[in-house]
């Protein structure tokens, strides 16, 4: 599976932004797609998942009720909706995919086999 991450940008702080993930290949039936971010020095931190079957939802606690992640139903894009974003959340933020994560390793990046490119997203303050 080949993964393509768009929508990343500027914004200024409380602004909101959408990110998509658009899936390429065969994905299996339990498959998970997720959203990790890092920051300029930063070690690389697990933001929100989605398994595609249950479309059951994970966040880090730092995102909650502030982020959302979706998928479309034709199975291919995966969404990230940041509202009320602040400058904290400036980072290159990656999707990643994988099959058959156990819900212990839902927020590790090692769970995850495919990778997109990163997108920049800046929040001015």
């Amino acid at each position: 599976v080949q993964l393509q991450a768009y929508g990343g940008g500027l914004v200024q702080t409380g602004g909101s932004l959408r990110l998509s993930c658009v899936a390429s290949g065969r994905m299996s039936s339990n498959y998970a797609t997720g959203w990790f971010r890092q920051a300029p020095g930063k070690e690389r931190e697990f933001v929100a998942s989605i398994r595609w079957s249950s479309r059951a939802t994970y966040y880090a606690d730092s995102v909650k009720g502030r982020f959302t992640i979706s998928r479309d139903n034709s199975g291919k894009t995966a969404f990230l909706q940041m509202n009320s974003l602040k400058p904290e959340d400036t980072a290159v933020y990656y999707c990643a995919g994988g099959s058959t994560i156990i819900l212990s390793r839902i927020t590790s990046a090692n769970a995850y086999a495919s990778w997109g490119q990163g997108t920049l997203v800046t929040v001015s303050s």
